[in-house]
């Protein structure tokens, strides 16, 4: 309901002020706020410029102390002149979304006596106007115009309640576009509140929850709840679970959590740095932008299928595949590939050295890969490997008893072409991407698992990765396997660079290292970057970039947890090994099969930190007819499922109909339907048996306008929400999901007001 719909009320009764007016006091504190920043922008300017001038010191001249010096302060002021800028220009849409009346007599005699808040009138000289945003601004006499909703003096806005009202009279949420303020909802906190207190509409919460979703998750800094408020700033210390089931906030209230710990802790966690992992790549699209908004922009956000930098995944493997991929069972087979022999290595050697004949059998080279292997990685061994070579090679010729002809022996060893050429065919450096493509050969594959997995397992794994090499794509579970392998062959050691000569001019594509940084090099059309380019060749394309260590960071949050496999817990731990943890999940929602597996990995990858939980019960996404309609469905296989209570109504059920003999005339019909009754976005959520067929619905165009309308798959919904959805054969979704049941109840709880569920007539 928009404020205009409702009149304002005092003391409970409508009144005759235009809630325009009441409006127009918001404006005018607003175009103040706004005012104060165009002023902070213009020192931000002034200081980057007195930043860029004190850079300017004789270049021909060594640099001295006191010119380090400057050129170190030029340094910092450039570089909080340009943060504080980025701050200014992201925080301009919606800075000011909250307002609180306060009354300190109340909140005395709340603290003092334990009274309700609705026992005493307020004075004149009690009351107080804070105004909450995204940043804190204050005017020229460092008075604040804006308090940083992550600040404890703005805790009231998201804590108070009408039983503890925390001294607020009042809670006013804000509505702008840019800078002009559209709308204005009221939360009264007390029964009785002073004549002059209007209050305008039915509550911000309700009025946040009817409007329609857009493409990216909708920032609801100003609807925050008390119980998920105690979750954002809970303790940063050890492991933080928050659990509840679809449509609770889970997602909000991680993400303002992360923004948050950077707020209360900067030093610690700005330094160390927050990464974020989410379910998939719409997912991470979806919400890209509401850290910025809250505050923040340094926290990595990383799909599953991104955690590593120079791999993309989005292709989901079939549930066999998955399981396979991520169970701790395959770390087996992913050893003895890493350790085995490198495809079409050769399998012996001869030559002659220091004069002597030697000749090393297949059996001698796989002695000395195996024991070189059991204390190296592949890819940092390269010196060891050839050391240890040297031996066996003088063990073959049968010389006892010369050391002076041995070490004659080992110097030419050490530096022999016949060598250094065979090194560099045997013992390679090999990418980590490289040795799970290996296994897209079956028979070598059978080899490698023999002990660890059945013939049939090995089969499927290598028709997988074989789709890899068909299709240029990797897998999402793929990227577990490339981190395992990662730690077990090593980073692969680029080649030295060869010696310039004397008159070769030296180009510098980076000059900030000599300390310029006013000066760009302009590229020319000959030394364009083409690193983005995609090659033709498909194994160039999946090997394209070069894999580094894993960062370690200093906090860890995990959306929809349920869903990652025991491989993917490890890569993850990897990452988080002095880090504390936030981690969000409901096991009802769960793709990954095996729970017990998984938690194993979960704590392995915690480690003994303390663990404090915030469960939440209240389902704000769907309309209660629509999550009724989706809890039936779960309980018949998920009689123990974590079940919310939806606090919104609307009369309309979810629609049944049939896909009859043309599905995509009979899901076209049900998305015009659908795209006439709300005003945001509709999904079509479809198992991969119609997915070519309704792609094309994506581009649908209603009225004029295109870009309402996605059809995406089950798995990629996960965190996701929408105005309305069609769900696509709903025993389909089930039989082709890792998760069965629990992914269509994913499914059917994305819909915000609308939902129509088409099932095949057979």
């Amino acid at each position: 309901m928009t404020p205009a719909a409702t009149p304002p009320r005092r003391n409970g009764a409508p009144v005759t002020d235009d809630v325009a007016s009441e409006i127009a006091v918001e404006q005018a504190h607003v175009d103040r706020v706004h005012e104060e920043l165009e002023k902070a922008g213009r020192r931000a300017d002034v200081v980057q410029a007195e930043g860029l001038a004190r850079g300017h010191i004789a270049k021909s001249a060594e640099v001295g102390m006191e010119e380090a010096a400057g050129l170190f302060e030029r340094d910092a002021l450039m570089f909080h002149a340009a943060k504080r800028r980025t701050a200014l220009d992201t925080q301009y849409e919606g800075l000011v979304f909250g307002r609180l009346d306060l009354d300190h007599g109340m909140q005395r005699e709340e603290d003092g006596a334990g009274g309700d808040g609705g026992e005493r009138r307020a004075r004149p000289d009690d009351r107080e106007v804070r105004y909450i945003g995204r940043l804190g601004v204050r005017d020229d006499d460092y008075e604040p115009l804006v308090i940083d909703w992550r600040a404890p003096a703005a805790s009231a806005f998201y804590r108070a309640t009408p039983t503890q009202p925390m001294g607020v009279l009042r809670r006013r949420v804000l509505r702008s576009r840019g800078a002009t303020v559209i709308g204005i909802e009221d939360d009264l906190m007390v029964p009785e509140p002073p004549d002059d207190l209007v209050v305008v509409g039915d509550g911000a919460l309700m009025a946040a929850l009817t409007r329609s979703r857009g493409e990216r998750m909708r920032d609801i800094v100003a609807t925050i709840q008390a119980h998920q408020d105690e979750a954002i700033r809970a303790s940063a210390r050890g492991v933080t679970e928050i659990t509840g089931g679809p449509g609770t906030g889970k997602t909000v209230v991680a993400l303002h959590r992360a923004a948050f710990l950077l707020y209360s802790e900067r030093r610690r966690f700005e330094s160390g740095g927050i990464l974020v992992v989410g379910p998939s790549g719409a997912y991470t699209a979806y919400i890209e932008r509401v850290l910025p908004s809250l505050g923040e922009d340094s926290v990595t956000l990383r799909a599953l299928g991104d955690v590593i930098d120079v791999m993309h995944a989005e292709r989901f493997d079939p549930p066999p595949v998955a399981r396979l991929k991520g169970s701790m069972r395959i770390r087996p087979l992913l050893s003895a590939a890493a350790r085995g022999r490198v495809p079409d290595a050769p399998t012996e050697f001869r030559a002659m050295v220091a004069g002597r004949a030697v000749r090393l059998e297949a059996r001698v080279l796989d002695r000395v890969r195996s024991q070189v292997l059991r204390q190296h990685q592949r890819n940092t061994a390269t010196s060891v490997a050839q050391a240890a070579l040297g031996e066996a090679a003088w063990s073959s010729l049968g010389v006892t008893g010369e050391r002076d002809a041995k070490a004659e022996f080992m110097d030419k060893w050490e530096d022999h072409l016949d060598v250094e050429s065979f090194m560099q065919e045997w013992w390679p450096q090999v990418d980590p991407r490289e040795v799970l493509l290996w296994l897209a050969d079956a028979d070598l594959l059978r080899r490698h698992a023999r002990g660890s997995l059945p013939d049939a397992d090995a089969d499927l794994l290598a028709a997988s990765f074989a789709t890899a090499l068909e299709t240029s794509t990797w897998s999402v579970a793929d990227v577990a396997l490339v981190d395992d392998l990662a730690g077990r062959v090593g980073p692969v050691k680029e080649k030295e660079a060869e010696e310039r000569g004397f008159y070769e001019i030296e180009e510098f594509d980076d000059l900030t290292q000599y300390g310029v940084t006013e000066v760009q090099p302009v590229s020319s059309p000959e030394r364009e970057d083409t690193s983005h380019t995609r090659s033709a060749d498909p194994r160039e394309r999946l090997l394209a970039g070069r894999i580094g260590k894993p960062d370690d960071y200093a906090h860890v949050l995990v959306d929809e947890a349920q869903d990652l496999s025991p491989m993917q817990w490890r890569m993850i731990g990897l990452r988080g090994r002095t880090a504390s943890w936030t981690v969000v999940g409901d096991a009802a929602q769960a793709s990954w099969p095996d729970p017990v597996e998984a938690t194993a990995a979960r704590e392995e990858a915690f480690g003994r930190q303390a663990r404090q939980l915030f469960h939440m019960d209240t389902n704000y996404r769907n309309a209660r007819e629509i999550f009724d309609y989706a809890a039936e469905i779960v309980r018949r296989e998920v009689p123990d499922a974590d079940i919310p209570q939806a606090v919104r109504e609307t009369g309309i059920h979810p629609v049944e109909a049939s896909l009859g003999g043309d599905p995509v005339s009979a899901v076209s019909a049900a998305v015009e339907e659908l795209l006439g009754q709300v005003d945001g976005s509709v999904a079509v959520i479809t198992p991969a048996t119609y997915a070519a067929r309704l792609a094309p619905l994506s581009g649908l165009a209603h009225e004029g306008v295109v870009g309402r309308v996605q059809v995406v798959d089950p798995m990629s919904t996960k965190g996701l929400e929408y105005d309305a959805t069609v769900v696509v054969d709903p025993r389909e979704i089930v039989r082709e999901s890792p998760g069965g049941v629990r992914v269509l109840y994913v499914a059917l709880t994305r819909a915000a007001h609308r939902m129509t569920v088409l099932t095949p007539t057979s």
